[in-house]
């Protein structure tokens, strides 16, 4: 092959790779044309529009959540955690919004309805939305629940007011709503998981038959609450007692007793048990015989005794150190008018120095109950060491 013709394939096959590349360019060029004028923009996720992306993400509650009462105090799961599906299907039933009747509607210058009377510190809570319901509605329920064993309160709103108040299913009333709730603590113990479990399915049962809505809060919480209760109410659960018995073999004299406790203005309960009141009708401290026969209003002149003892029952009476003070000055003199001793539970006689340690025990007692929110003679505490 001669040089022309060599040069003359080189150069063809440079035209054809120089065509070739020219295609492949502007192809490239007209793609990158129709893409930028066909495809939509790609929106920039953290350039969105918050509200629409709230609307995109944020979980939507039930309405029930926020018509039952005004109070935000902890998360709620809507009925037995042991049982997710039956909660998710039963508050799928609730709608987002629902016309309010016009019993309910109240004008804007009307106050707004207080928070039902529930105490988060020692009490587990179930809420019911009732759309008008009639109180005997819950006559079932109502009697139910007296067999769990526990403290329960119901409470409800009735149609129209601001007040709570007990509810009670023979009356003629219309409820928005009813608070029903469960003390998770009392001198029996803690409650267990089967009382929750029992008093959300029974009030289950009845919101499923008369279309009510039903809220419960969380039971672990509550369980732990309980828990964390008992354990504090072991600590401070005291009963102190004071003895007043006979020098040497003797005995001490009832009937002189009995005068001494009636002039000091206690009372007699129908167990033989005096007991020192308060404005309350709540006992201060108690005196009862050693012997296993009761004192009597009248005690035979001459009548005996081995001893009397005075209790008082430390979580239980406000002001303690006070009533304390006032029992161990009366305690003496019991122990004067019938030629006694004061003695502590093991029988040794109760020095200066020996009830002084016993106020002191009493002052540290009640700085945990105080520092607790249970003040020793409350309400509060009352339900606690009942």
């Amino acid at each position: 092959m001669s040089d022309l013709q060599i040069g003359l394939l080189i150069v063809g096959a440079a035209v054809v790779v120089a065509v070739l590349v020219f295609n492949w360019i502007q192809e490239r060029r007209f793609r990158r044309q129709a893409d930028a004028a066909f495809r939509a923009p790609v929106p920039d996720a953290l350039m969105q529009d918050s509200a629409a992306s709230r609307e995109a993400t944020e979980r939507v509650e039930p309405s029930l959540h926020a018509s039952l009462s005004g109070d935000d105090t902890g998360p709620d799961v809507h009925i037995d955690i042991a049982r997710p599906t039956m909660a998710a299907a039963r508050m799928d039933e609730v709608p987002a919004t629902r016309p309010v009747p016009a019993a309910e509607q109240r004008p804007a210058s009307a106050p707004a309805a207080v928070a039902a009377p529930y105490d988060e510190l020692i009490e587990y809570r179930a809420r019911i939305g009732c759309d008008g319901a009639m109180a005997n509605v819950f006559t079932d329920a109502f009697n139910q629940t007296r067999s769990l064993g526990r403290t329960i309160r119901w409470l409800g709103l009735p149609v129209g007011s601001t007040a709570w108040e007990d509810v009670q299913p023979w009356c003629d009333t219309r409820y928005q709503q009813v608070v029903v709730t469960m003390q998770l603590a009392d001198r029996n113990g803690a409650v267990q998981e089967e009382q929750l479990v029992a008093l959300c399915d029974l009030l289950q049962a009845t919101a499923q038959t008369h279309g009510l809505r039903l809220a419960c809060d969380d039971m672990v919480d509550a369980l732990e609450r309980a828990q964390a209760i008992d354990r504090f109410c072991v600590d401070v659960d005291v009963l102190i007692g004071l003895n007043v018995v006979a020098r040497g073999e003797g005995a001490v004299n009832l009937a002189r007793i009995v005068h001494e406790a009636e002039s000091s203005g206690m009372v007699l309960g129908g167990d033989g048990v005096f007991q020192l009141l308060d404005s309350r009708g709540e006992p201060l401290f108690a005196l009862c015989n050693h012997d296993a026969e009761p004192f009597a209003l009248e005690a035979v002149e001459g009548q005996t005794s081995q001893g009397v003892t005075l209790q008082f029952d430390v979580p239980r009476v406000p002001d303690g150190l006070k009533v304390f003070d006032g029992m161990v000055a009366f305690g003496r003199k019991l122990a004067s008018e019938t030629g006694g001793i004061l003695v502590d539970d093991n029988l040794r006689p109760l020095t200066d120095t020996g009830i002084e340690k016993i106020r002191s025990q009493l002052v540290q007692i009640y700085e945990r109950m105080e520092a607790r929110g249970v003040p020793s003679g409350s309400r509060r505490s009352l339900r606690l060491f009942s």
